[in-house]
Order: structure tokens, then C-alpha cells, then sequence
């Protein structure tokens, strides 16, 4: 995966996240039971959580799968912010699903970012997104404290987003 913009492809599946970078880790309950993990795991491999939280996707794949390409883009008029990513793994398993994917050149930032929705033993929903990141343009580097706040702020917004999905789902299943 030449076009990456950083060395340490895959650490957001295997760990430990790589020094020299702002770490993100932020974890959140979106449901309870297969069913909403179903659901949940669906929405964050189809698109469908990033749709739901305001960006806009376009991916050349209509699912998470390695080697995808894909574009989110973020804000408003000309303050629309596009980011080209690759995704460099995907789980689909059991009992943990989701995908990461890293920046490409044209990426405000260079790094990997996580999202992945885990069913635990005690059947809660948890979704997670990690990530590791630093400035790879002039604009991110300007606004330095602020990308950290930002980057929180967002991966909320996708746990409020999933949680909507999950519960609309449940909804539909009466």
C-alpha cells in the first residue's frame, strides 16, 4: 500500500500505537445483543455511521475491504475538508467487526484511524475508534491544539450517529 503517508500501517489492529504521534482512543456503549451488534457492525462497515454524522463518502467499495479507497469529506462550503484514505484491514468476525484505514497524500494529517464495534461477554455494544495522527499540511500544523479537540469531538459524533442507527434498527424490528 505505497500511497500511505506513513510507515506504521496496521498499529490501530495490533498495537501499540506508534511515539511521535497524538493518540485518540474513544470508546462508547451504542447497544445490547447480537442484533444491535448486527446492526452496528453494518453501519460502520457500509458507510452508513460516517454518512449519519454529517460527512460525505465516497468509497470504491460499497463495504469496508483492504486496499478501498475513500474519500471523507467534512464542513461546509469553503471550508470543506477532504481527506483521502485507504483502508489497510478489516474484521469481520464473531464477535468484533470494523476497519482501519490511513491517510494518503492530500490528507491533512498522516495517520490511522480505527472504528470498530466489539459484542462483549455480558452482551453490551461497544464502539470504539482509535487512532493516531499528526500534521501533514500547513493548515493542520497551524491549528495544532485544535486538531486533538476536533478529532474527540468527531469520533463523539460518530458514537452518537451509531447509537441512532442502532436504535432505529431495534425500532424496525419491533
Amino acid at each position: 500500500m505505497s500511497t500511505l503517508t506513513y510507515p506504521e500501517v496496521g498499529a490501530t489492529r495490533l498495537g501499540p500505537l506508534p511515539h511521535g504521534y497524538h493518540h485518540l482512543h474513544h470508546r462508547t456503549r451504542v447497544g445490547r445483543g447480537r442484533a444491535d451488534f448486527e446492526v452496528a457492525g453494518t453501519a460502520v462497515t457500509g458507510w452508513g455511521m460516517h454518512r449519519r454524522s454529517g460527512a460525505r463518502i465516497n468509497a470504491s467499495a460499497a463495504r469496508a475491504e483492504p486496499g478501498a479507497g475513500v474519500r471523507v469529506s467534512l464542513g461546509v462550503g469553503p471550508f470543506r475538508f477532504t481527506a483521502p484514505c485507504r483502508v489497510v484491514w478489516t474484521a469481520y468476525e464473531r464477535e468484533r467487526v470494523g476497519f482501519g484505514y490511513g491517510t494518503e497524500a492530500g490528507h491533512p494529517e498522516c495517520g490511522e484511524e480505527c472504528f470498530v464495534v466489539d459484542l462483549a461477554d455480558d452482551g453490551s455494544v461497544w464502539f470504539t475508534v482509535m487512532a493516531f495522527s499528526r500534521p501533514a499540511t500547513w493548515y493542520s500544523r497551524l491549528a495544532g491544539p485544535l486538531v486533538p479537540v476536533v478529532q474527540r469531538w468527531y469520533a463523539r459524533r460518530l458514537g452518537i450517529a451509531l447509537g441512532r442507527l442502532v436504535a432505529e434498527g431495534r425500532d424496525a424490528r419491533g
